[in-house]
């Protein structure tokens, strides 16, 4: 599998080349190259995205992050003079998703093996076992939870020493920014749908949610590397 320009990175790339394009046609539009001549609310709507790009984009404690962190407290969106520097830390940020480098060694095994274990739910599912095509995915979905929370310094042990349930852990990524509160409810969904499964009320889903599950599921590791 090519992990580098998989059809996933692709879609995060051309997502990251439409807001670059928005500084582009905004640099256009002015004489000068701070874009001084300009409404405030324009630099403010392309500073925006700009940095939500950044945000939804760059792994968390990369440096990618910092510099986001560094600029909004410096600066407020109206201020063309710190854009720039977010401009400049997209495109980086852009090469490196390109060239496969955002991602570390212990990133990719996992990327691989839970990739592997989403085509294998895949195939049952084609063989029509859709139910124990739902439990792996459903097992790809927690583990990557639970690697995500190390990933970021969340404890995946209650203090009594159990393991935290999945819809725990989900709540504690999202209230970290770690993905976004549409993630967290597509998340709980997902759960609910493993649960079903893991619990033999097999007629509470269809071999079409488990398919919508696994390429959910797909992307979410894409996104979302651990």
């Amino acid at each position: 599998m090519d992990l580098a320009m998989s059809i996933d990175t692709k879609a995060v790339l051309n997502e990251i080349d439409g807001v670059l394009g928005e500084w582009t046609a905004l640099r256009s539009r002015s004489q000068y190259d701070d874009c001084s001549d300009l409404p405030p609310a324009d630099i403010a709507s392309v500073g925006s995205q700009l940095a939500a790009c950044i945000e939804r984009m760059a792994p968390p404690g990369s440096i990618y992050r910092r510099i986001l962190a560094d600029y909004l407290k410096k600066y407020d969106f109206t201020n063309v003079f710190g854009i720039p520097n977010l401009k400049g830390a997209l495109d980086g940020l852009r090469a490196d998703i390109a060239a496969g480098r955002h991602r570390s060694f212990e990133e990719l095994v996992h990327a691989e093996l839970f990739a592997d274990l989403l085509d294998a739910a895949a195939h049952l599912l084609e063989e029509g076992w859709k139910d124990p095509a739902a439990v792996t995915a459903g097992a790809v979905l927690e583990e990557h939870l639970r690697k995500l929370a190390l990933k970021t310094g969340i404890a995946v042990e209650a203090q009594n020493g159990k393991p935290k349930k999945a819809d725990f852990l989900n709540a504690e990524l999202a209230g970290a920014d770690v993905y976004s509160k549409l993630d967290q409810k597509n998340v709980t969904a997902w759960l609910g749908l493993r649960n079903s499964a893991a619990h033999g009320k097999y007629t509470e889903y269809t071999k079409e949610q488990v398919s919508l599950l696994i390429q959910s599921l797909r992307d979410f590791v894409t996104r979302h590397p651990a």
